[in-house]
């Protein structure tokens, strides 16, 4: 669903439709509950965070002015109630465990191989600062662009760009550190 779209439900929304809110929610939950959970690791907080979020999208739809995407809109959402959630009690860092992802490949080298390739990856991004994984896994695992995570964020778009740009290095480099490592066992 492109984002005219989603600004029609949520015009819809802010009416009072309420098959409208039900056709976001199919359309967004999943990456938003992804989102919510992987920086929280509580199935149960995220789904209720998720339901928050999507109360607040209820109650400020008619508000809603469209300066941003409506996705961008709701994962900012999202986001600060995550934040509050950490304030709340007083988490200074995030988990960000990703998801084991199933790989269909034929052979069972390759599944290997794709298990320590997604293991290398976690650990590496585990070693990211919260604000450069953050940026990261928005930008890949959300397909957002460089001026809806700032939104989302709240920090300079340039920030951002040079946040994703460090972590892209620094992911590189603990990859090729570690496939190094593997290579020479």
């Amino acid at each position: 669903m492109n984002d005219a779209e989603l600004k029609s439900l949520v015009q819809q929304i802010g009416a009072g439709d309420k098959n409208a809110i039900d056709a976001l929610y199919r359309q967004m939950e999943q990456p938003l509950y992804r989102f919510i959970n992987i920086k929280l690791n509580d199935p149960f907080l995220s789904a209720d965070i998720l339901q928050d979020v999507f109360l607040d999208v209820w109650k400020g739809a008619a508000a809603f002015e469209g300066r941003s995407a409506v996705k961008t809109w709701m994962f900012s959402i999202a986001y600060r109630k995550v934040i509050d959630v950490f304030r709340k009690n007083a988490r200074l860092t995030i988990t960000d465990d990703l998801p084991e992802q199933v790989d269909e490949a034929p052979s069972a080298v390759a599944h290997i191989s794709a298990a320590e390739d997604a293991a290398h990856l976690r650990v590496c991004l585990d070693g990211l600062k919260p604000d450069h994984r953050e940026a990261i896994e928005l930008a890949f695992y959300e397909d957002m662009g460089y001026r809806e995570i700032a939104e989302i964020t709240a920090v300079p778009e340039g920030t951002i760009k040079t946040r994703i740009f460090h972590a892209k290095k620094l992911l590189l480099h603990c990859l090729q550190g570690r496939m190094n490592a593997k290579v020479a066992l």
